[in-house]
C-alpha cells in the first residue's frame, strides 16, 4: 500500500523527526498509484499499475546540510535514513544560502483529489483503449495513444513543529490518428480533474477529424501570419514563459523582466491589456495541492494583471535578502478569456492558420523567451471564416512575450496538461497577428 492516510504519515514523520540528533530536521514522505494503457497500430501495446512511496530525510547543522531518502519504513529503516541524512550533512560544506525550516504554517484544503478517478480499474482503461482503436479502424486509421491516471499522497513535518497533509489525483488522456499511408495525422488531448468530464467518443472524433483532414497537405510559404493556437499548442509556449517570473533571475538580469539597469519590470505594464494569469490551487477546475514540497502555502498570486506584472516568484533566501514575501512554486496556472471556442475564432479570421498543436519546443534566448518548436498533428490554412485545406507543418521562432502583445481574441479556456512543465492549466484559444513562421516541415 502506497496510499498512507494522515495518521500513518503523521505517525512515520513523527517517528523520523524524534529520531533525529541535527539541530534541524525536515522530512516529506510521498506517494501514489499510477495505472496507465497505451495502445499504437490500433493494437494494446502496454498496461499496468505501478505503486511507489519514498520518504526524504533532510538533517541540518548549523548551515551544513544532508539529505537521503529510502523507501522502506519499518523503524529500523527510518533510523538508518535518519543517520545517513546526519552523516552527510556533517561532511558538507557550509551553505551560504541555508534556509532554516518552516515554523509551523496554516493550510487551507482544495479540491486536488477526486474519488472517480481513485476509483479507475484496468477494465475502464482497456475500454477507453478499445472506444479509441474501434472508432479508427472504422476510419481506416490508425490510432496510437496513452492513457494514465493516478492517485497520490503528500506529507511534511519538521522539528519547529510544522506539518502538511494532502492527497491527489490526476488523468491525462492523448491519442495521434494517423492516415493508412501517413500522409495525414490529428493529435487531440484530455485532462480531466473527474472522470465523468471524460468522453472518449467525442474526443477521438476530434482526433479523427483532424487526421482525415490534414491529408494532402499544401505548401505555404515561412512568414509572419495571423494564427489561432489551439489551448494545447498555446500551453507549451506560456509554461515556458512563466519560467521568467522568478525574482532573483529577473533582479539579476537574466529574466525577460530584467530592467535595464538593475531591478525588474514588477508593476509595468509588459502584455495587451487582455492578458492576465494567476495561480489558484483552489481553483474548481484545476485544483492542486495547497503547499509545495518546501511546506509553503500556496496562495492565489496574479502574475499577470490585464497585461501587468503582478507579481514575481520569491524563493525563501531571496524573498529574505529583499525584504519580500516568500512565494510557493505554484501548481496551476489559470488564464482569463473569452467565451468563444476555437471553432468560433476560426468563423471569425479573414486569413490565418490554425495550429492544432506545437512540439518540441526550446529555448533561444532567455531574456526574450525567444523560442523555436514545431506545429504537428493538424496545421490548417483559414481563409473567409473557413478552414480551406490542410497545410504542411512548420518552424517557429516566437516569443510568448511578443505573441501576448499581438492578440486579437482570446477564446474560452480549458483545462489541459502544461506537457513539458509540472503545471495544471486553463488555457484559452488565441487568435494573435504576426506570428513568426520561419521555414516548412515535411514532418507530419
Amino acid at each position: 500500500m502506497t496510499i498512507y492516510t494522515e495518521q500513518q504519515a503523521r505517525e512515520i514523520l513523527e517517528k523520523v523527526i524524534a529520531l533525529s540528533t541535527a539541530d534541524e530536521t525536515s522530512a516529506t514522505l510521498g506517494g501514489s498509484i499510477d495505472g496507465n494503457i497505451r495502445f499504437a497500430l490500433n493494437n494494446v501495446s502496454t498496461s499496468g499499475v505501478v505503486s511507489d512511496a519514498s520518504l526524504a530525510v533532510q538533517a541540518s547543522f548549523g548551515k551544513r546540510t544532508g539529505t537521503a531518502s529510502i523507501n522502506q519504513f519499518d523503524d529500523a529503516s527510518l533510523e538508518r535514513v535518519v543517520r545517513r541524512a546526519e552523516e552527510l550533512a556533517r561532511l558538507a560544506p557550509e551553505n551560504p544560502e541555508y534556509m532554516p525550516a518552516l515554523p509551523k504554517q496554516s493550510y487551507a484544503k482544495t479540491p486536488a483529489f477526486d474519488e472517480s478517478i481513485a476509483a479507475i480499474t484496468p477494465e475502464y482503461r482497456a475500454q477507453v483503449a478499445a472506444a479509441s482503436i474501434e472508432a479508427c479502424r472504422k476510419e481506416n486509421l490508425i490510432a496510437a495513444g496513452f492513457l494514465q491516471d493516478g492517485q497520490n499522497f503528500l506529507a511534511i513535518a519538521n522539528s519547529k513543529g510544522n506539518f502538511a497533509y494532502q492527497r491527489g489525483s490526476n488523468f491525462d488522456y492523448t491519442c495521434t490518428v494517423r492516415t493508412e499511408d501517413g500522409t495525414g495525422s490529428g493529435w487531440v488531448g484530455s485532462n480531466v480533474g473527474k472522470v465523468p468530464d471524460f468522453d472518449t467518443a467525442r474526443t477521438i472524433r476530434t482526433g479523427i477529424a483532424k487526421a482525415k483532414g490534414s491529408a494532402g497537405a499544401r505548401a505555404l510559404e515561412p512568414g509572419k501570419y495571423t494564427v489561432i493556437l489551439e489551448p494545447a499548442a498555446a500551453a507549451g509556449l506560456v509554461s515556458f514563459m512563466m519560467y521568467g517570473f522568478d525574482a532573483r533571475q529577473a533582479d539579476e538580469g537574466r529574466s525577460f523582466l530584467a530592467k535595464k539597469g538593475g531591478g525588474n519590470k514588477l508593476g509595468t505594464l509588459a502584455f495587451d491589456p487582455r492578458v492576465s494569469i494567476h495561480a489558484d490551487p483552489a481553483h474548481p477546475e484545476a485544483a492542486v495541492v495547497a503547499f509545495d514540497e518546501e511546506g509553503l502555502p500556496r496562495k492565489r498570486v496574479a502574475y499577470i494583471d490585464q497585461g501587468k506584472v503582478g507579481a514575481l516568484q520569491y524563493s525563501r533566501y531571496w524573498a529574505q535578502k529583499n525584504g519580500a514575501e516568500p512565494t510557493a512554486e505554484p501548481g496551476n496556472l489559470i488564464m482569463a478569456g473569452g467565451t468563444k471556442s476555437t471553432a468560433e475564432l476560426v468563423a471569425s479570421t479573414e486569413r490565418g492558420v490554425l495550429v492544432s498543436r506545437t512540439w518540441y519546443i526550446r529555448m533561444v534566448d532567455p531574456q526574450t523567451v525567444l523560442l523555436t518548436g514545431l506545429t504537428r498533428d493538424g496545421t490548417f490554412y483559414i481563409e473567409d471564416g473557413e478552414i480551406k485545406y490542410p497545410i504542411k507543418n512548420f518552424r517557429f521562432n516566437e516569443s510568448p512575450v511578443i505573441m501576448l502583445n499581438n492578440v486579437e481574441e482570446l477564446g474560452r479556456p480549458i483545462r489541459v496538461s502544461g506537457d513539458e512543465s509540472s503545471y495544471v492549466m486553463m488555457i484559452p484559444p488565441m487568435k494573435l497577428r504576426d506570428f513568426t513562421f520561419t521555414s516548412l516541415s515535411d514532418a507530419v
